[in-house]
């Protein structure tokens, strides 16, 4: 069987030698047969994608973020069989795509696999998470100074750092930054919710899949992430998110969801059962 993977990355006034540099990473693969580039941005791109055999630049009006991967995956649907979600500020050494998908073909269960994120300095970046509360996401954004050690262990149970990110876990929510994802599970649970503008759609997203399929943190490969939590920095992007986790919580619920709480708990008693057995 032939296998067909595909990938997009979405700029928005992206700097050339990020694009370059993520360009130059995703060639090393073999595996790969297009990359999509949706640029956002308000004028066009001026970096020559011509010199990339592989790259079909995408010229789009600004709807979001996951409006503009969907352009790419809708594209991608018609045939291939893994399809590679990618941040511009992502940058690799390596075959690990050809790793990724190896482990996703041996278990066709698999519908979402992230490797270990890494900051540039090679300390982990704890993007494993739990379906969130609203009380999660309000006291990551706003810490209360008297609710301290309750903050701590809350976020601690929240990001998953008890597991210590050493091994394989069938996780609730991964992170949109790098994902590849198997076209048989986004044919089965629908492409990103374009109602998100941006932040909160990769949560509803790996929801939707985890429902139905593994969403697996694999350790074994890992990538690099210059993550700038634009939302601590700038009141338009902190906006954006506020809008976006508003939206999220009207549509699953704020704090009466029962998916929610059985698919966290069920994660729980895997890990912790799991790790009796070893």
């Amino acid at each position: 069987m032939v296998v067909i993977t595909t990938a997009s990355i979405v700029l928005f006034k992206t700097p050339d030698f990020l694009i370059k540099r993520i360009l130059d990473c995703l060639m090393q693969s073999k595996i790969l047969y297009k990359i999509f580039v949706i640029d956002n941005s308000p004028e066009n791109s001026t970096f020559p994608f011509s010199l990339y055999r592989k790259v079909e630049y995408i010229k789009n009006i600004n709807n979001g973020y996951g409006s503009a991967h969907n352009i790419a995956i809708k594209k991608s649907l018609a045939f291939s069989n893994f399809h590679l979600i990618v941040n511009p500020d992502i940058f690799f050494d390596g075959m690990i795509l050809e790793k990724m998908l190896k482990k996703m073909r041996e278990d066709p269960a698999i519908g979402l696999l992230m490797p270990k994120i890494l900051y540039p300095d090679g300390t982990t970046q704890h993007l494993c998470k739990l379906i969130p509360t609203p009380v999660d996401l309000f006291l990551r954004r706003f810490p209360i100074p008297l609710l301290g050690g309750y903050f701590k262990r809350r976020n601690f149970k929240y990001e998953l750092r008890f597991t210590g990110y050493n091994t394989d876990m069938n996780v609730p929510t991964l992170s949109g930054c790098f994902l590849l994802a198997n076209m048989s599970a986004v044919k089965s649970v629908g492409m990103f919710d374009e109602r998100f503008f941006m932040y909160a759609e990769d949560v509803d997203f790996s929801r939707r899949v985890h429902s139905k399929f593994k969403t697996i943190f694999y350790p074994e490969t890992e990538v690099f992430h210059e993550h700038a939590k634009s939302s601590y920095k700038s009141i338009k992007m902190l906006t954006f998110h506020a809008f976006s986790v508003v939206q999220y919580f009207n549509k699953w619920g704020w704090f009466w969801d029962c998916e929610r709480e059985e698919l966290n708990r069920k994660f729980i008693i895997s890990f912790h059962k799991r790790n009796q057995s070893l």
